[in-house]
């Protein structure tokens, strides 16, 4: 246990970036479990990092704005294409959701093969570098997760299939580049699957995770994504043991 490795100027920008997250995916989190897709998000995730990938094999690894781009618009063909293949096939959907993820994770791989920092560049798609998150570098995410609620909420993208899609390509394009795909889908499915449609236990819930869990990684020198994961889960089935033994 290493208590002088929790420096508040790395875990305060980390925990600031878990909830700008998790205030834009746990409402989105409780609507993809309403529509019964819960893979969906991996699936936008993983082909917002494809196209990080297809950016960074194309030059683009110096460049933010191409990397950006490379997401953002991968994501958004990915939403489009789900959608679509919604409106034709809706009974096999969660299918066809499954296929696109695993095609795009290995489409990744094989750009990335002769990567010689492949590896790494591997692993922070998947498990993120929330660690190294600075107080300047939240803007872009501050902005998408001001926007969301907006959208969400005010304008009635809910309400909208397209708009769903939409919005829900937007917001894990911003997240995932942050916190990896693994944490972008525990923050979207973990405190919603427990807290029902209760956005505000969600969003407790989802904090207390990151915070349980960036606290544990300091601590004992673990991969901080990893570590929240295993945290929100642990919150998550404490929180759902109390409510099974409070209706006993």
């Amino acid at each position: 246990m290493n208590l002088a490795a929790l420096e508040t100027g790395i875990l305060l920008p980390a925990f600031a970036a878990g909830l700008l997250v998790l205030a834009s995916h746990v409402p989105l989190g409780q609507a993809v479990l309403k529509r019964g897709i819960v893979f969906l998000d991996l699936a936008i995730a993983q082909i917002a990092g494809l196209g990080v990938v297809i950016a960074h094999s194309l030059g683009g690894e110096s460049s933010p704005w191409l990397t950006q781009a490379g997401a953002v618009s991968a994501a958004l063909l990915g939403a489009l294409f789900l959608h679509r293949m919604e409106r034709l096939t809706s009974a096999r959907q969660e299918a066809i959701i499954g296929v696109t993820f695993v095609s795009a994770a290995c489409l990744a791989l094989i750009l990335m093969s002769h990567d010689p920092h492949g590896a790494e560049h591997l692993q922070e798609l998947l498990v993120g570098q929330i660690l190294w998150t600075t107080w300047s570098g939240l803007a872009p995410l501050a902005v998408v997760t001001a926007l969301a609620p907006a959208a969400w909420f005010g304008l009635r993208w809910r309400d909208s299939p397209l708009g769903f899609y939409v919005l829900f390509a937007v917001t894990i394009t911003a997240s995932v580049q942050v916190v990896g795909i693994y944490l972008v889908f525990a923050s979207l499915i973990v405190p919603a699957l427990v807290s029902g449609e209760r956005l505000a236990r969600g969003l407790v819930i989802g904090a207390a995770g990151y915070a349980l869990g960036l606290i544990a990684s300091g601590l004992f020198d673990l991969p901080s994504g990893a570590a929240i994961v295993l945290a929100l889960v642990a919150i998550a089935g404490l929180v759902a043991w109390f409510n099974r033994v409070r209706q006993v």
